[in-house]
């Protein structure tokens, strides 16, 4: 079965405390992304990475406080998770409005895909259910997400896996 792995904004800006929209705790899945990326690597798994991508003066600034200007040092994905992956910039939490996204991976001809990221509630979410809605067997590795809302993230776990979705370890994908 053709698997890709899809890697959700793992950027500097969610990742790490100097980040401009930092998500509490997510550093500490640092270790499980950069693990992941090398194991992609390692198998010859194709990566899709998602770049959450501004402008200065993003509509979006207006609920959120700026984060992810094109160009920071915050827009930059962490570079363990960086490497021979298909970037995909996005503007917006439901990525999948964007027909570009479709097409990139109806190219994979992938039946299965493994999400991992940030933020679990937002564009973790829009990536679990998108995929789902085109019919592909998806697994969410749950120590490679992080929210900024647990009660929000056990919800999403919930209906992720009462829709069919397969909830997974970093562990148990690396030793498959």
């Amino acid at each position: 079965m053709k698997t890709v792995f899809f890697d959700v904004d793992t950027q500097l800006d969610f990742l790490f405390p100097a980040g401009a929209l930092y998500v509490p705790g997510a550093e500490l899945i640092a270790p499980a992304l950069a693990a992941l990326t090398r194991f992609a690597r390692e198998h010859s798994i194709p990566i899709v990475s998602t770049l959450d991508t501004h402008r200065e003066d993003d509509p979006e600034f207006r609920q959120w406080k700026p984060h992810c200007v094109r160009g920071t040092q915050g827009w930059q994905k962490y570079a363990p998770t960086l490497g021979g992956q298909t970037l995909f910039e996005k503007n917006r939490i439901d990525f999948f409005e964007d027909e570009k996204l479709a097409r990139l991976l109806d190219a994979f001809e992938a039946k299965r895909f493994v999400v991992y990221g940030l933020v679990t509630e937002y564009c973790v979410r829009s990536a679990i259910f998108g995929l789902l809605k085109r019919g592909a067997r998806v697994e969410l590795v749950t120590d490679a997400i992080k929210s900024l809302d647990r009660t929000k993230e056990r919800e999403v776990l919930a209906k992720f896996a009462a829709a069919g979705g397969k909830l997974v370890e970093t562990s148990n994908l690396l030793t498959a």
